[in-house]
């Protein structure tokens, strides 16, 4: 079966009837919208376009760790449009609702694209094979083959992932009313123990599922894994609290690996 961008449409019309909502944790400031400026938007809405938006029609969940603070953790909200079959662009909110906040942005590309940046340019995408096989990485609300054959198609991939406001880490109450500082470079997790207690349980109960259940329907992925660049560098952080899962392979310590046997 050919699931196209009509088939991954599903995903945002499920998510009123079968996905949990997950509303934002911060408030933006500012006043409150006055009449005229509601109808001003309405106006809008009848005479302009919206096309780069509207196919935004992937909706993925994942977490996201900050690079350099590793502790600083999220669940993150991908509205997603499958440029072609190398690169797909994201849009980042920190829920599901009407009124979450933008608060980064995600492209994927394909390992094939990968391989031809430059070095000093691979250091800012992170791999994506554990956040598939371990099952962290949902498509709410779309039907378990349908994501299954999405996130067949994006084994092997990178992201690279700015996040422009904090409106929030699992655990801390430093979200801000307005998106300050700077730009931080979030990264993936690539071990079992590297999400805080807790992140994983409240992403399950929300959206009633079970991710060791998803990482077993994910099995057969396995062998499409190739190890990848950007594995390890969390790793030192969660020293005596990681494990591996079968697929996941650090691409440097593989080369090393092979080098030492020969």
């Amino acid at each position: 079966m050919n699931y196209n961008k009509t088939s991954l449409l599903f995903c945002v019309l499920f998510l009123t009837m079968a996905c949990s909502t997950s509303t934002p944790n911060v408030k933006p400031a500012g006043e409150s919208k006055t009449a005229d400026s509601k109808n001003l938007e309405t106006g809008a809405r009848v005479f302009q376009s919206s096309k780069p938006v509207s196919q935004m029609d992937i909706y993925l969940v994942g977490f996201h760790p900050m690079k350099d603070q590793p502790d600083h953790q999220m669940e993150a909200h991908h509205f997603c449009k499958s440029v072609n079959e190398d690169f797909v662009q994201c849009a980042l909110f920190d829920g599901n609702t009407k009124d979450a906040n933008l608060n980064g942005i995600e492209y994927i590309i394909s390992e094939r694209l990968f391989n031809k940046l430059p070095e000093e340019e691979q250091r800012y995408w992170h791999p994506h094979n554990y956040e598939i096989l371990s099952g962290q990485l949902i498509a709410p609300g779309l039907p378990e083959i349908a994501e299954t054959a999405f996130l067949k198609k994006k084994m092997n991939s990178y992201g690279k992932t700015w996040h422009v406001w904090n409106t929030g880490h699992h655990g801390l109450n430093d979200g801000t009313a307005l998106p300050t500082g700077e730009p931080q470079l979030a990264w993936s997790f690539n071990h079992d123990g590297e999400a805080l207690p807790g992140l994983e349980e409240k992403t399950e109960k929300k959206f009633n599922v079970d991710f060791k259940e998803k990482r077993k329907a994910r099995r057969e992925l396995v062998k499409l894994a190739n190890p990848q660049r950007g594995v390890n560098n969390l790793k030192s952080h969660f020293i005596g609290k990681t494990k591996s899962i079968e697929g996941v392979q650090d691409s440097q310590q593989a080369e090393e690996f092979e080098n030492n046997s020969n």
